[in-house]
């Protein structure tokens, strides 16, 4: 029998693992029981995680990477495309193919969101419960019939009623993906990754974009659906092309995409071993399908939550502009229908090299995450600024192409978002707390896209006055969060490193053993003494 076996049935059902004497502290605390064990415990006691072979890990690394990161970055990318469409669609014909008029637009927009929203909890919990792989690959293929059933909506109520369930089976995506980087790749293994396949967002918008060109160009029988000749209108064909093509990859992804390492086909008994045994020295476990009450309060308290939340509504009142508006405020620069469609490639070029870069210097060099997302915010406030004072002219063609280059630059906002989203998959433990935190997270990316597309006044066209200063004011707001954030992890750091100093050493091999172990038993990160947040 191996010694973490031996250790684990040597521990009573009385323990609590946590040596805070505070007493309110530990009520808030359950005791220990067969609950708290992670779906892969079983793999992870027949290894020391502290004794693998960096060769044997390296491959199994290889191996994960090959199979998972193709899946996440599929996925994403459709994922983009199907809610990008309006974009793509909205300068031709979508608007008047459906009877939207004034303000229709912009709710058409916010109404996603507030389906996004209300799935957050249910789709948490249901994250928790059931298979991750087959509820996300089930999801997308809901959401692959819904994009291809929109060409049947004629009015706003219809649209409405699409947006708001494509929101709903969405909504599952982005924190699902969270929860399966925290279960196959190790800390310092997660920006780069969670950038690699969040940069397809900036691969869907130069997609879009040359899509949106050939469309412009149907009369010249150029490549792409420029060759469609039937009578539908084009704004109906993207629908229905990114549809289809999102219905086949979701059945692949059903296929091969594994729910735990443990059920992994492409790895053999002693490589998924290897791999629950990686993950394991984040301190945070692998799954745990048991809710925990405890960790809901926990997380309600925990100031990262709250950090996060304001930090992800400041971020995403922006991205209207990048996201759903970006035709239409090009046109108000004076750039006629075939050029807003090129132009927009510039700007989702800066997101896909920003996000790479981002992510390899995330996990080349320790604890630069905030120090990155604080340099990409600080581009973004310039930008914002520059959109807000330059002047615009009579007919809005003044500094255009100043304008345009600062409509760019505001693609580095990705990067902030998208390393704040490896605050939850690396710094928050137990897995109750954890989706929650995510959820949190999300819930707070609905609020801004909500609020987002609202500041686009239609009485202000073409100049959109009130967008702009919102675009500043949420980058300025975000940027503040970023420095809050890494302040107060860092208090944190320092007084465990103190304590920790106070028995000898920083942290011993026996401690840190102890700190791996609690999270293979959900321990979360505030009551593992031994857990380090990645700055």
């Amino acid at each position: 029998m191996s010694e973490k076996a031996s250790a684990q049935e040597a521990i009573p059902d009385s323990v609590i693992y946590v040596s805070d004497p505070d007493p309110a502290h530990l009520r808030t605390k359950p005791e220990a029981s067969s609950k708290d064990l992670d779906d892969a415990y079983e793999l992870y006691r027949r290894q020391d995680a502290t004794d693998l072979d960096p060769q044997e890990a390296r491959q199994v690394l290889r191996r994960i990477d090959q199979h998972i990161l193709p899946l996440l970055m599929g996925t994403y990318l459709l994922q983009y495309l199907d809610k990008a469409t309006f974009n793509f669609a909205s300068v031709f014909g979508l608007r008047e193919g459906t009877n939207l008029h004034g303000q229709d637009y912009s709710w058409s927009l916010s109404i996603f969101y507030f389906g996004y929203l209300i799935a957050q909890w249910p789709a948490g919990y249901l994250l928790q419960r059931l298979p991750v792989g087959k509820f996300i690959g089930g999801s997308a293929l809901v959401w692959g019939m819904l994009t291809i059933v929109t060409p049947a909506c004629k009015n706003f109520a219809g649209i409405a009623i699409n947006r708001f369930l494509l929101g709903c089976f969405e909504a599952v995506v982005n924190p699902g993906f969270v929860l399966v980087l925290s279960m196959w790749w190790r800390q310092d293994e997660q920006p780069m990754r969670l950038t690699t396949y969040y940069s397809m967002n900036g691969i869907a918008g130069i997609f879009g974009g040359l899509l949106g060109y050939a469309v412009c160009l149907q009369a010249l029988e150029r490549a792409g659906i420029g060759h469609i000749t039937s009578g539908l209108q084009p704004w109906m064909y993207i629908f229905l092309i990114f549809g289809s093509i999102s219905l086949a990859w979701a059945t692949v992804f059903l296929v091969f995409m594994p729910d735990l390492p443990s059920t992994a086909r492409f790895l053999n008994e002693r490589e998924k071993i290897v791999a629950v045994e990686r993950v394991a020295t984040n301190r945070q476990g692998v799954k745990n399908r048991h809710f925990k009450t405890y960790q809901m309060w926990q997380c309600l308290g925990d100031p990262k939550t709250w950090i996060l939340f304001v930090m992800a509504i400041a971020s995403q009142i922006p991205n209207a502009a990048q996201s759903s508006f970006t035709s239409i405020i090009l046109e108000t620069f004076g750039f006629d229908v075939l050029e807003t469609q090129y132009l927009q490639i510039p700007g989702n070029v800066i997101q896909f090299c920003s996000l790479l870069l981002s992510g390899w210097i995330s996990s080349r060099f320790p604890n630069m995450r905030c120090a990155v997302m604080l340099i990409t915010n600080l581009v973004c406030v310039g930008c914002g600024a520059a959109l807000v004072g330059l002047p615009v002219g009579p007919d809005g063609t003044e500094n255009r192409w100043s304008r345009l280059v600062a409509l760019w630059l505001c693609s580095f906002s990705s990067v902030g978002f998208s390393l704040s989203l490896t605050m939850v998959s690396s710094n928050v433990a137990g897995y109750t707390k954890k989706q929650l935190t995510g959820a949190f997270l999300f819930v707070g990316y609905c609020v801004g896209n909500i609020i987002g597309p609202q500041t686009f006044i239609d009485s202000e066209a073409p100049f959109y006055t009130s967008a702009y200063i919102a675009i500043l004011i949420g980058y300025c707001v975000k940027t503040t969060m970023v420095i809050v954030l890494y302040l107060y992890m860092w208090l944190v750091n320092k007084k465990r490193d103190r304590d920790a100093a106070t028995y000898g050493s920083r942290l011993s091999a026996e401690q840190e053993k102890e700190a791996i172990e609690q999270g293979m038993h959900d321990v979360t990160e505030l009551d593992n003494e031994g857990f380090r947040y990645v700055l």
